[in-house]
C-alpha cells in the first residue's frame, strides 16, 4: 500500500521524505521489521520506541512514524511527525486492511466488571441465531468458528484490525469486542466505526495505571463520546455513572436497569443455584445463569440484541438457551454435595457481587468456604478491600496467591489481611501455596457446603516470578473432590 494512502486521517505534525512510495507492512515491535515496512514508534510503559528507530531502519525500515524526530535523520527514509503515535497508529492499520470495521456491526463493552460475559454470550447467542459472528474478548478471539488465543482484554490496534478484516472476509455480519479502559487510553479503538457501544459498571479497579478513579470514569466516558449518531449507547441506569457515559455522546441514548426506570427493564422473580426467573419487559424467562448480575448482564444482552435486529421473542427465547461463560460462576456439585464455584471475581466488587449472590441461594444451614488472593504488579489498594468483603461475607476464608507476578507473595497476603476486621480473623486463614489452600477448603468442606474459588476463572495458568505455570481452577477443585469423595 502506498504510504499517502495508509496516512489517510492521521493527525500530520510535519514529513520529512516521500509519501510516494510503497509501504510492505505496519510494525510497533522494532523486532519484527523487514524491508520497506513502516516502524511506528510507540511510548510504552516498559519501553519506549523512539529508542529502536535506528535499529528498525538497519533492518529495513524505510518509513518512521513517531512523536519527536531523531537527530540523525537518514536519506532515503520518511519520517512522519505526529502528535501520538498511539493514534497514529490506529488509523493506518484500519487503512491497511481496508477498514474492515465499517463492513461488519461491531458493538463494543466497556466497564469494570461484565464485558466478557456480554461480549461472549452476545457471540452465542447471534451464532444460535444463525449468523456469522466475531468475538474479541479477554477468554479468546473468535473469527466465526474459528479460535485464536488472546492475550489482552483490549488488543493492539493492529491486530484488532487484522482480525476484523479476517472475519469480513469470512462474511461475518457481526463482532462484539470487550473494551478496556487500557486500550481506549492508549488510543487502541481510534478510526473504528461502531455500531453501538454498552456500558456495565463502573467500580474499583485499574488505580495502578489510571491516577484517580475520576480519570478511569472519564477514559470509558472518552468511548460514549466518541461513538458516532448512527449508533447506539446502552448504559447501565442503576449504576451511578451510567448517565455520566451518556452526557456528551452523538448516538441514541438507551438504558437498563433492575431497580430504577429504563428502557430495558428487568425484574428478578426467582434466583437459585440452577437458574434466573425474570421478568424482561413484560415477557418471563427462565436462564441458565445465575445472581443478580448475571440479570443485568442478560438484560444488557437483550437490548443489544433487539437494536441489532433481532425480534423480541426470538431474543428472549435465544436468551434462555445461553451457557455461562468459562470461568464466570462455573460450578460442580460433588457425590458428598459439596459444590465448588470457580469466578473470575478479581475486584471488589465482582467479589462482593458473588459473594452476596451465593447469599441469595444459600439456606444458611451450610458452610461458605472462600478461596481468594490479589494479583501482584496490579492496584494494591484493592488487597485490604477484597479481603475485608471475602471475611465479612464468608464462614470461613483462606488467603491464597493468586498471580504474583514479580512481588513477593507472602507481602500481598500481609496488605490483604490488614483489611480484616478484628471480629473475622478468626474466620480466616493464609496459605501461600494456591493448589494446597484448594485442597484445605475440600478437606474443611462437608456435605452441602460450598467452596468459592475466586480471582482467576477461565486462566490456566499462574504467573510466578514472572513465569507462567500450568494451573486451572476448576480441573484441580474436580480432581480434589472426586480424590477426597473416594
Amino acid at each position: 500500500m502506498q504510504l499517502r494512502d495508509l496516512l489517510y486521517k492521521v493527525a500530520l505534525e510535519s514529513v520529512h521524505g516521500s509519501t510516494d512510495k510503497a509501504v510492505a507492512k505496519i510494525e510497533f515491535d522494532s523486532r519484527k521489521i523487514e524491508v520497506n515496512d513502516a516502524f511506528v514508534a510507540i511510548r510504552g510503559s516498559v519501553s519506549n520506541g523512539h529508542d529502536f528507530i535506528e535499529k528498525a531502519i538497519q533492518l529495513g525500515a524505510t518509513t518512521v512514524v513517531c512523536d519527536a524526530l531523531p537527530a540523525d535523520i537518514k536519506e532515503g527514509v520518511t519520517y512522519v511527525q505526529v502528535a501520538d503515535t498511539n493514534a497514529a497508529l490506529a488509523f493506518m492499520a484500519n487503512n491497511y486492511y481496508g477498514n474492515p470495521s465499517s463492513k461488519l456491526k461491531l458493538v463494543g463493552v466497556t466497564g469494570t466488571n461484565g464485558k466478557t460475559t456480554i461480549a461472549s454470550l452476545l457471540y452465542q447467542m447471534f451464532k444460535k441465531a444463525g449468523y456469522k459472528v466475531g468475538l474479541l474478548s479477554t477468554v479468546k478471539i473468535m473469527v466465526d468458528d474459528i479460535e485464536y488465543k488472546a492475550t489482552h482484554t483490549t488488543p493492539d490496534s493492529l491486530t484488532i484490525n487484522y482480525y476484523l478484516n479476517e472475519m469480513t472476509e469470512l462474511g461475518c455480519e457481526f463482532c462484539f469486542m470487550e473494551v478496556s479502559s487500557h486500550g481506549v487510553h492508549q488510543k487502541r479503538t481510534e478510526g473504528l466505526v461502531f455500531e453501538g457501544g454498552v456500558f456495565t459498571n463502573l467500580s474499583h479497579d485499574h488505580l495502578d495505571y489510571h491516577a484517580t478513579f475520576a480519570e478511569y470514569r472519564d477514559v470509558k466516558k472518552s468511548f460514549f463520546d466518541h461513538l458516532p449518531k448512527t449508533a447506539f449507547a446502552l448504559t447501565n441506569n442503576d449504576d451511578k455513572n451510567g448517565s455520566v457515559m451518556l452526557q456528551n455522546t452523538s448516538a441514541r441514548k438507551l438504558t437498563y436497569a433492575l431497580k430504577s426506570m429504563a428502557d430495558y427493564k428487568a425484574q428478578i422473580l426467582e434466583n437459585q443455584l440452577s437458574g434466573l426467573l425474570l421478568k424482561v419487559n413484560d415477557n418471563e424467562v427462565w436462564v441458565k445463569l445465575i445472581g443478580s448480575f448475571n440479570a443485568y448482564n442478560l438484560l444488557a444482552i437483550y437490548g443489544v440484541a433487539i437494536e441489532l435486529g433481532l425480534e423480541k421473542m426470538e431474543a428472549l427465547r435465544l436468551l434462555s438457551e445461553l451457557e455461562s461463560v468459562s470461568g464466570r460462576f462455573q460450578f460442580i456439585v460433588s457425590k458428598e454435595k459439596i459444590t465448588a464455584i470457580v469466578d473470575y471475581a478479581h475486584t471488589p466488587d465482582a467479589l462482593e457481587n458473588v459473594l452476596k449472590t451465593i447469599a441469595d441461594i444459600r439456606t444458611k444451614n451450610e458452610q461458605l468456604i472462600t478461596v481468594v488472593g490479589c494479583g501482584g504488579d496490579r492496584d494494591k489498594t484493592k488487597r485490604p478491600v477484597m479481603a475485608q468483603i471475602a471475611s465479612e461475607l464468608s464462614d470461613k476464608v483462606i488467603f491464597t496467591s493468586d498471580n504474583p507476578r514479580t512481588e513477593d507473595p507472602a507481602q500481598i497476603l500481609v496488605e490483604m489481611e490488614a483489611g480484616v476486621e478484628p471480629q473475622n480473623f478468626k474466620k480466616t486463614v493464609a496459605i501461600l501455596d494456591r493448589k494446597q489452600a484448594i485442597k484445605t477448603a475440600c478437606q474443611m468442606a462437608q456435605a452441602n457446603d460450598i467452596i468459592l474459588i475466586a480471582g482467576k476463572g477461565h486462566e490456566t495458568y499462574q504467573e510466578i516470578n514472572g513465569v507462567r505455570h500450568d494451573f486451572d481452577d476448576m480441573q484441580i477443585v474436580k480432581e480434589l473432590l472426586e480424590l477426597l469423595n473416594k
